[in-house]
């Protein structure tokens, strides 16, 4: 009961804060001192008690958008396990589930965009679901490899059970894996080098592009479901990095919170190094990912 009881929790209130440490640490690497850390906390706040604009060329798509795209985030999060604890959902096959859960929030985030017969927001659509054509085979091949690994259909079976032993026997493999999914983790999230979430340039906006009609409440939604996505991105990357499994487990939940702070602050400091990547070579380096997984793939079959 407590272990349900902390992941709620952590699903319902951490995600914000990966937000506020990413941005707090780029401010620190530009020479300023930042907004602090629960800035996005009071964004969310802001926004809530906001009334929204709706344009008169809208249907019901893109009302409904924001709904199902956040609660589709929030099934999938109930889905992974967090630590060494296992998710409050949990079968045989629910990797399946979690895959087509992040689908589904991308179509009606896409469909939103469309529905607004902006053909600027349908340019980020198109963007969108043409990466995620690169990106989601990389997630379905990483759960593959680590099916085969754990011998488990379900995501906390092979979550839960990999071992650091794991990189004794198929350390190429995850190395691999690894690589791949860290690309799809900025890639997906809208980071750079892949996507820059505060740009407002026409020829180089992809997912922000798709939000630009939402307001009030319904963008303040949108707000914390990329969060959260991150969130869950993060504790996948995290469970296949870093497997490790202490006998204590408050001490095993201190670990994956202070990860995850850690993994937000890795993320700003490769945004704060690196310059976003031209259009082009976005999918040159999903394929890249793809190529690696399949790579690993290979090594765990053979």
């Amino acid at each position: 009961m407590a272990d349900f009881l902390i992941h709620c929790l952590l699903i319902i209130l951490m995600p914000p804060l990966l937000f506020g440490v990413i941005n707090r640490t780029k401010a620190t690497f530009a020479g300023r001192t930042g907004a602090p850390l629960l800035q996005p906390y009071f964004d969310l706040y802001r926004l809530l008690r906001k009334g929204s604009v709706f344009s008169r060329t809208t249907t019901w798509v893109f009302r409904v958008g924001p709904l199902v795209t956040l609660a589709a985030t929030l099934t999938a999060a109930l889905l992974i396990p967090l630590g060494n604890h296992l998710p409050p959902l949990s079968f045989n096959g629910d990797m399946i589930l979690f895959i087509y859960l992040l689908a589904l929030g991308r179509f009606f985030t896409t469909a939103a965009a469309l529905d607004t017969g902006s053909s600027f927001e349908g340019m980020g659509a198109a963007r969108e679901v043409t990466f995620s054509c690169l990106a989601e085979p990389v997630i379905c091949i990483v759960l593959l490899v680590l099916s085969r690994l754990s011998g488990s259909l379900s995501l906390s079976g092979m979550l839960i059970n990999s071992s650091a032993g794991l990189w004794m026997t198929s350390g190429a493999a995850l190395v691999m894996l690894v690589s791949g999914l860290f690309f799809v983790l900025l890639s997906e999230n809208c980071r750079i080098p892949f996507d820059d979430p505060n740009t407002h340039l026409e020829l180089t906006m992809i997912h922000e592009v798709m939000v630009l009609d939402h307001s009030g409440p319904a963008f303040g939604l949108i707000l914390y479901g990329a969060s959260l996505k991150l969130f869950i991105m993060g504790a996948l990357f995290l469970h296949v990095l870093l497997p490790l499994r202490l006998a204590n487990p408050f001490l095993d939940w201190l670990v994956f919170l202070m990860s995850m702070i850690l993994l937000a602050v890795v993320i700003g400091v490769v945004e704060s190094g690196m310059a976003r990547y031209r259009l082009i070579r976005v999918p040159q380096m999903l394929l890249a990912a793809c190529v690696l997984s399949a790579f690993a793939m290979l090594l765990v079959v053979r």
